[in-house]
């Protein structure tokens, strides 16, 4: 659970869910109220930690391109309930 705690973690995740592949501006516009220190930082030890992979393309200005790596992809049905039970919790409020 400590590998996504957090306010950010699980926000990046959901925009990488089902294999989406995102660049880090894209995840900027996604996400507005993030820093960007804030999400590199996250990005970083999310990677670190195996769950993101990080593709650099050697062009100018560099591309950069986040997905969830293979064991972060298996956290997807769990995120998936998760999600399931809030959205259920907001209709019976």
């Amino acid at each position: 659970m400590s590998l996504i705690a957090g306010r950010w973690k699980l926000l990046i995740l959901f925009h990488l869910f089902g294999g989406q592949v995102q660049r880090f501006s894209d995840l900027e516009r996604l996400i507005p109220d993030i820093s960007q220190k804030m999400l590199a930082q996250q990005l970083r030890q999310m990677e670190k930690d195996g769950m993101v992979e990080r593709t650099v393309y050697p062009t100018v200005p560099p591309k950069v391109e986040y997905r969830l790596s293979e064991w972060g992809q298996s956290l997807c049905p769990a995120l998936d309930s998760l999600l399931g039970w809030w959205e259920n919790k907001e209709i019976k409020e």
